[in-house]
């Protein structure tokens, strides 16, 4: 029997309360074990850059330290998000998710233990850097196993809560974990990432032993594939990206996605903030302040679109409330900042776009659906890079366009993406979209009445 297939029959089971809000029961400790995992993720976000620049933690050069944790980390994290789908089609979630968080936990011990108590350079970089490739294992896997485990009524509720405990935790509690640490308790900030070692830990006990759905113990590709285990599949998934271009068109939304979001944050101390020719309106707490709105408004918003998106349709909640909506949010965002030069203005456009923002949740729920049982890895890797290539797109596009047509120029131009996927998003189809049977058993009635007289 194929996954899709097991995964329909859990549709006829008893419904429990968790049901009811989008959570299949049998993975509820999964999306506790990503959501503490991802805290502890996100304890650093807001300090560890300039702590390897400190006496105590390295005394790196500023430039290498962004490099250690910009550049380097962000590659090894792209590149996992792929592993992270191919991976689970041959081993299956679980051990994937083991790999992450052993991973993680290593890496980050080398880090905190031996890298930094030698103050070696190369140390500090290799170990944190290579330490990038661990979330993406452990949380994409998680979000791997939660799409083929669940009744196609429920992904875009399930990929909700997935992205709401993924951002829950990185940056937001993550930040205000370090925040509590050091500003309340007075912790150091060498403690302070001992104390996320312990989280992280913590989540990965939870994901290992707690969660123990059937799905995720076994390759996701089904038995129509010859040596689903073998390590050569490594490489065959990519070839759907031309099999079925809808993969590709949704890897290309995925990246579309968040690129702004990257690019703004990274703008916006040079247009909004001190860092202006002149001087800007906004302070450096106050940037750090509207992504931390930005983002509270999204979580919240990825709940609600998930559920709608079931009812309302994946694919036209992407179109109408993701590409377009954004289409509309990101000029009027910038720009109202801009003209108004009012920190309580800019604030309620940053609450927009992070709302609309979440449009895109059920991209997660319609990309596996629409392919075969033995590419589902496959789609959710392409769907993962895209995630990890957004925080490269976003920023690479106001490098190259901000000197050449200014911050108008740069949000006019993110708003022309945000339309092009949206032209894009009428292609990614599926006929498990809730939306799609909905129209389609709308067309069957029309039709019937016609047929029958009066």
């Amino acid at each position: 029997m194929s996954h899709q297939t097991t995964a329909e029959t859990e549709a006829n089971r008893p419904v429990s309360r968790l049901d009811r809000i989008g959570i299949p029961r049998e993975l509820f400790w999964g999306f506790v074990a990503v959501l503490i995992f991802m805290i502890g993720d996100g304890v650093e976000t807001t300090f560890l850059s300039d702590y390897l620049q400190q006496p105590e933690g390295g005394g790196l050069p500023g430039a290498t330290a962004s490099f250690a944790t910009v550049t380097i980390y962000g590659v090894t994290a792209m590149i996992a998000s792929w592993f992270s789908g191919t991976l689970s089609s041959i081993w299956g979630p679980r051990r994937v998710m083991w790999l992450g968080g052993a991973w993680w936990v290593v890496f980050e011990a080398l880090f905190l233990f031996v890298a930094l108590p030698a103050h070696n350079a190369t140390l500090i970089v290799a170990a944190y850097g290579i330490r990038g490739f661990a979330y993406p294992l452990f949380a994409f896997a998680f979000l791997v196993w939660a799409q083929i485990a669940s009744p196609t009524k429920m992904r875009g509720s399930v990929a909700g809560w997935f992205w709401f405990a993924f951002t829950g935790g990185l940056p937001t509690l993550g930040a205000a974990v370090a925040a509590v640490a050091i500003g309340v308790f007075g912790m150091t900030q060498y403690g302070t990432l001992v104390l996320s070692l312990v989280v992280v830990t913590t989540g990965v006990l939870i994901g290992s032993v707690a969660v123990r759905e059937e799905h995720g113990l076994k390759p996701i590709a089904d038995e129509t594939v010859e040596n689903p285990r073998s390590i050569k599949r490594l490489g065959e998934g990519v070839d759907i990206l031309w099999r079925d271009r809808r993969t590709l068109a949704g890897g290309l939304i995925r990246i579309v996605n968040t690129a702004p979001q990257y690019g703004f944050f990274a703008m916006f101390p040079f247009v909004l903030g001190p860092a202006t020719p002149g001087g800007g309106f906004l302070s450096a707490a106050q940037v750090a302040t509207l992504a931390s709105i930005s983002y509270g408004a999204n979580i919240a918003a990825n709940l609600f679109f998930g559920v709608f998106a079931d009812r309302f349709g994946w694919r036209r909640t992407i179109t109408w409330f993701g590409c377009v909506g954004c289409a509309i949010a990101t000029p009027l965002w910038y720009f109202a900042a801009v003209s108004t030069q009012s920190f309580a203005v800019t604030a309620t456009f940053g609450v927009v776009y992070g709302i609309l923002l979440a449009g895109f949740v059920p991209l997660s729920a319609l990309m596996p659906s629409m392919v075969e049982p033995k590419d589902k890895g496959s789609a959710l890797a392409i769907l993962n890079f895209g995630a990890g290539g957004a925080a490269f797109v976003g920023p690479v596009v106001v490098t190259i366009l901000f000197p050449l047509v200014g911050g108008a120029g740069v949000a006019v131009a993110f708003s022309l993406l945000y339309l092009a996927v949206a032209l894009l998003s009428l292609k990614v189809k599926d006929a498990c979209d809730p939306g799609e049977q909905r129209l389609r058993a709308r067309s069957a009635s029309a039709a019937e009445t016609v047929r029958t007289p009066a």
